[in-house]
């Protein structure tokens, strides 16, 4: 509970919170990429902003399961992060998976200085903790990192209420008719349900207040 109000209130600090955002935006975009990739499509190269928007430039693969990846994607990720953190002796692993996966990404599909150098900020987040940090430490910050995704993931789809042709949502209502206030409200079960995932793998099944397992 703790790291989930603290998370909560980076989101909100200016500055402190801006990397962070990147993190969501980069999973966002990723997912929309090997969505892409999956469905047959071609990935040119990915985008991302000071601001925390980002685009992912395809060609071919399937409309709808891509437009559906990014916000569903970032949530997943966020997911994923919180259930590598509850492995203490794969954590160092796991930060270098990850950093390395920001590596790949910047490697094959940055073409511009802003996305590079954002891309060199996330690679940081996840390969500077390697030398400042001992396990315990590293278990919390990637929960905690996970917890920040998650919370945007949550709170980016609300976004795109009262976008007019624009963002995830409104494209998948073009394809095939179902109206974007469903698909958004989709993607925030998805991320609600994913932090609900979180908060019982912290107490375990069958476990009530005061039976928290310990890890």
């Amino acid at each position: 509970m703790v790291l989930l109000a603290l998370a909560g209130a980076v989101t909100y600090v200016p500055y402190l919170g801006v990397p962070f955002k990147w993190l969501e935006s980069f999973f966002h975009e990723l997912s929309h990429a090997l969505a892409t990739l999956i469905t047959g499509g071609v990935v040119s190269h990915i985008q991302l902003f000071p601001n925390g928007a980002g685009l992912c430039f395809s060609a071919g693969g399937s409309p709808v399961l891509i437009g559906f990846a990014g916000y569903a994607g970032a949530a997943l990720w966020g997911l994923l992060l919180f259930m590598m953190a509850s492995w203490p002796k794969g954590i160092r692993p796991a930060f270098t998976l990850l950093g390395a996966l920001v590596l790949v990404v910047l490697l094959f599909y940055a073409r511009d200085v802003l996305t590079i150098g954002i891309l060199i900020v996330l690679s940081g987040l996840f390969f500077l903790p390697l030398k400042l940090a001992g396990a315990a430490w590293l278990v919390s910050m990637l929960r905690f990192m996970a917890l920040i995704v998650l919370l945007n993931a949550i709170k980016s789809p609300t976004y795109l209420w009262g976008l007019d042709g624009q963002g995830d949502a409104e494209l998948l209502a073009g394809l095939i008719w179902v109206p974007a206030f469903v698909w958004i409200g989709l993607w925030l079960l998805i991320a609600a349900g994913c932090l609900w995932l979180c908060w019982r793998r912290v107490l375990g099944p069958g476990a009530g207040p005061g039976n928290c397992n310990k890890i």
